[in-house]
């Protein structure tokens, strides 16, 4: 079985377990009532620098570097790149060194937005961070490897992490867990979610929730929002990594492209930057659950929610479960886009 083959492969404990679920009462209610808005919280799963998905996701990249000997890790990612902060914190909780490289993936201007927010406290956490000029795209850079071969020349052993834990072999194993978590939870609270919102950029988060959720063909029921505004290149992205995680799981069979749903309507047409739309969403949900989102993933996967439900896509009486993934520092670096 999946789950049983999941839990063969080596992990190093980073969240504090289970991550919560709880109902949104207030935007429930302010939504209409008749659709139930859950959340599962990211975003609080940890004790490493304000945890987030990636967490998850670097406990099973985490036990293979510490099993082959590493003794640097080294990822990349935007200048508030909420991934490169918690690779921060897992080398600082392992004693091991990093090297992030940040590039400018966002084209945004703001005083301090390279100071402040996700690349803040990855300094502060003592990682070696790279800034460079170069734009946003979600595969392999020549400023990450380059980043690897100077940890090589100085007499480290380097353990590469692209961006987002992604494009990784093992980088959908922990949002597959998050999968079978959840059927679990569902099990303690007496029902069954009728489908998961999450956010989709460099895609093994809601890959690994596909591979999961699909040994119990439910994997359609995971609405990915698209953030990257490179809809077709995420969507394969996310088929690879899912069909990878899935065969490395043992499910048993072939996912199909009906099971990859990734909806293209709340990117803003830019990877990073906020419309007024998003911002207002973001407000919402502040103003009413007390839940931060920020601009660049979790604003536009909640706003996404909020509109979804106004359309009629869901039927009275579903229980929709929300994906927060974390990120708030790095709404630090955008105070501006909140000056309406």
């Amino acid at each position: 079985m999946s789950r049983t083959k999941l839990e063969s492969f080596p992990k190093t404990q980073l969240t504090f377990g289970p991550s919560p679920i709880h109902r949104l009462d207030r935007l429930t209610e302010y939504l209409g009532g008749k659709v139930e808005i859950w959340a599962k919280r990211e975003d609080v799963n940890s004790g490493l620098a304000y945890g987030g998905n990636k967490t998850r996701k670097l406990e099973y990249l985490a036990a293979e570097a510490l099993a082959q000997g590493c003794d640097t890790l080294v990822s990349i990612g935007g200048v508030q790149s909420n991934h490169t902060r918690q690779v921060a914190a897992v080398a600082a909780k392992l004693g091991l060194k990093c090297v992030l490289v940040q590039e400018h993936w966002v084209d945004w201007d703001e005083v301090n937005y390279e100071k402040t927010g996700n690349i803040l406290l990855s300094r502060i956490m003592g990682a070696e961070v790279r800034l460079d000029a170069a734009g946003f795209d979600i595969g392999f850079r020549k400023s990450w490897e380059e980043a690897i071969a100077d940890v090589i020349a100085r007499g480290g052993k380097p353990y590469a992490i692209p961006a987002g834990a992604s494009d990784h072999p093992l980088g959908g194993h922990g949002f597959a867990g998050w999968a079978f978590e959840v059927e679990d939870q569902e099990k303690s609270l007496g029902f069954t979610f009728d489908n998961v919102i999450v956010c989709s950029v460099t895609g093994s988060t809601q890959a690994g929730m596909i591979a999961g959720f699909a040994h119990s063909n439910r994997a359609q029921d995971v609405l990915g929002i698209d953030a990257s505004a490179t809809v077709e290149k995420t969507w394969d992205q996310i088929k690879r990594i899912a069909s990878r995680t899935a065969a490395a799981i043992d499910l048993g069979r072939e996912l199909e492209d009906s099971e990859i749903v990734l909806l293209d309507g709340w990117h803003d047409g830019i990877y990073g930057v906020a419309s007024e739309h998003t911002i207002a969403g973001i407000e919402l949900v502040g103003r009413l659950e007390g839940m931060i989102t920020d601009p660049v993933y979790e604003g536009k996967s909640i706003t996404a929610l909020i509109d979804l439900v106004k359309e009629g896509r869901f039927k009275d009486g579903s229980r929709i479960l929300y994906a927060h993934l974390g990120g708030q520092p790095a709404i630090n670096g955008y105070s501006t886009a909140f000056d309406r």
